[in-house]
């Protein structure tokens, strides 16, 4: 009976972690997707240079949880958003304004579906 508790334990903290992550992923998303908006916002306007610093505040964001999300992550997922995030960079330092705005809003929801795919769904578990 000890050994059906342990697990039982085991199950639930296993669980709460994946709900705890799911929760982090969120904010973290919806920060870097955010600050990506209000970027695009910038540069319609013709401020190329806070569209840079916002872009650049959401890369030093992703950069600084970058082994939290390779360890919790897929590498092609992360890898594809670090290539993007660089395309827009480049797209940004061009002022490439119909290039910039398909990049960044690729980046965007590249961004938000990882919150998706680590949503604890059907479709997910399916």
């Amino acid at each position: 009976m000890k050994r059906l508790w342990i697990a039982c334990g085991i199950l639930a903290a296993i669980f709460a972690a994946t709900l705890y992550n799911a929760s982090y992923l969120n904010r973290f998303t919806a920060s870097l997707s955010d600050r990506l908006t209000q970027a695009e916002a910038w540069a319609e306007a013709g401020n190329w240079a806070e569209a840079a610093r916002l872009t650049e505040d959401a890369f030093q964001a992703w950069e600084s949880h970058n082994l939290y999300l390779h360890v919790l992550l897929r590498h092609s997922d992360t890898d594809d958003i670090n290539s993007s995030f660089q395309e827009v960079g480049e797209f940004i330092s061009c002022q490439e304004s119909g290039e910039y705005s398909a990049a960044n809003a690729r980046l965007i929801t590249q961004i938000r579906l990882l919150y998706e795919a680590e949503q604890l769904s059907l479709k997910n578990i399916l």
